[in-house]
């Protein structure tokens, strides 16, 4: 009796040890697919399927946007369903929460949006009553730079602009399925018609950050050169500085 009280212990103590160990254990994670999608386009974050024609992904128009020329005005684009994480630059309508409460022109004459899963720009002429997309397939905007509703002034004298300026990743670049900013960012001149674009800056370049000269009204861009070839920016590669008459603004010249 004794060694079969021994015997019971020992089972008995084995299987609290036991017990125990399978408490302790975490539950294995729940699997995350980094391709779901819905409604036909991925959900991540300011990305987009690049295997997608325009009528597989969901956008709504969010805004029209005023800009310096009475009869052009833009409509903002986005994939739908981020409306409401939309942080865009305005310096005309500060009563709208989605926008900053900034006072001044992102460079004179000059004011800005920056997109979050901004897809497209709408053009609207409102003489002709017309209608066109600034892209034909839809894109990820990272800033529009637009003739500012509200008069300007250079040098105390009054600035008018008649253009548009875009960076944007329009190009699954890298080959990964996805335009996102692991892509080349490029950049363009958009006359006020908002038709034939003009890229400013050599498509093996990625666009980084810009930074105005009021003193020779130009702006100059960093951005880093593709050199391998494998459409990405990566940290290895070289940053070249270019600068753009923003009076006339044409291809970029390059500095350094």
């Amino acid at each position: 009796m004794i060694q079969l009280k021994e015997v019971r212990a020992e089972y008995y103590l084995l299987l609290l040890m036991l017990v125990a160990a399978c408490a302790g254990k975490p539950e294995p994670p729940e699997q995350l697919s980094l391709r779901s999608t819905v409604n036909g386009d991925t959900v991540f974050a300011n990305a987009i399927d690049g295997t997608l024609t325009p009528d597989q992904i969901l956008t709504t128009p969010h805004r029209v946007v005023l800009t310096g020329m009475a009869n052009h005005r833009l409509i903002t684009i986005y994939k739908q369903g981020f409306e409401k994480r939309i942080t865009e630059y305005n310096s005309y309508e500060n009563y709208d929460p989605w926008y900053s409460d900034h006072q001044q022109h992102y460079m004179p004459g000059i004011d800005l949006i920056s997109g979050y899963n901004l897809l497209n720009v709408g053009h609207y002429d409102m003489t002709t009553e017309k209608l066109n997309l600034l892209f034909d397939k839809p894109v990820l905007v990272k800033s529009i730079y637009y003739p500012s509703f509200i008069q300007d002034s250079l040098k105390e004298k009054p600035i008018n602009r008649n253009y548009y300026l875009i960076s944007v990743y329009d190009e699954d670049t890298n080959r990964d399925s996805l335009i996102d900013n692991n892509d080349l960012r490029r950049f363009y001149q958009y006359p006020d018609s908002g038709i034939q674009p003009s890229q400013l800056i050599p498509p093996d370049y990625s666009v980084l950050r810009s930074q105005y000269d009021s003193g020779n009204d130009v702006m100059y861009i960093f951005a880093r050169h593709d050199r391998n070839a494998n459409g990405r920016a990566e940290d290895k590669e070289p940053v070249h500085v270019f600068w753009i008459d923003l009076a006339k603004p044409s291809v970029a010249k390059r500095m350094y």
